[in-house]
């Protein structure tokens, strides 16, 4: 069986030679530029699956159309789809969820799903949540995905469309009623690898805000400055 792997997270991509390594009699291969994501290089390795874990681009109709994709998406599809999920859910108080892997398809992440899984976010910064995301596709949702007949099911329930998060709204000033837990979460739910970071800007200097940590009633985080 052949297998794509398209991805552009370093976490992924470590996780993809692990998984290669564990599954020998499986033939995987990688994709990690978003130039290379075109039907004539697919053909040429003619896959069973197409995997895309964490992939925020488009993938072109004619792959979807004629090669099994599977993405994966935060969220408890239908609710969540669209850009940010992780972000989205967090600034509105939301510290569980689930993994879903769905097909792809015309509507952004509305494609039959396969399979659930579970996850938790209250603790820990953005980058370690995308790390632990990766884990749980690496090593729960592909497995099962290759080595079981899954039906995918329609969505159902209410649907939730999020937007995609700007740079701009990574300014703390754009945080309405802020209290502790709202600047801590605010803070850590950006806090990861090519993510604009939480910031503030004081005439000519920006101040960039990682690494928080609650306890008790403070909030401790590194902050860098920046002249304009």
């Amino acid at each position: 069986m052949k297998i794509i792997i398209v991805t552009l997270k370093q976490h992924n991509i470590d996780n993809f030679y692990k998984l290669k390594k564990r599954y020998k009699t499986y033939n995987f291969y990688l994709i990690t530029k978003k130039e290379n994501l075109s039907l004539k290089n697919i053909e040429k390795i003619n896959p069973d699956i197409i995997f895309f874990p964490h992939w925020s681009f488009y993938i072109p109709k004619e792959i979807y159309q004629k090669y099994k994709c599977i993405i994966f998406h935060l969220g408890n599809l239908p609710f969540g789809r669209g850009g940010s999920p992780l972000q989205n859910l967090i600034i509105r108080g939301i510290y569980k969820s689930k993994i879903c892997a769905l097909k792809a398809s015309d509507v952004l992440d509305a494609g039959e799903i396969y399979l659930k899984h579970n996850i938790s976010f209250k603790k820990s910064n953005a980058q370690k949540i995308y790390e632990k995301m990766s884990n749980i596709i690496f090593n729960k949702l592909i497995p099962k995905l290759l080595h079981t007949a899954i039906k995918p099911q329609k969505q159902k329930g209410e649907i939730m469309v999020f937007k995609r998060r700007t740079k701009e709204q990574s300014n703390l000033n754009t945080l309405k009623n802020p209290s502790l837990i709202k600047i801590y979460d605010f803070i850590r739910m950006l806090d990861a690898i090519d993510y604009p970071k939480a910031f503030l800007e004081f005439e000519n200097i920006t101040m960039i805000f990682q690494n928080a940590k609650k306890h008790n009633n403070q909030i401790k985080a590194e902050v860098i400055f920046y002249e304009k």
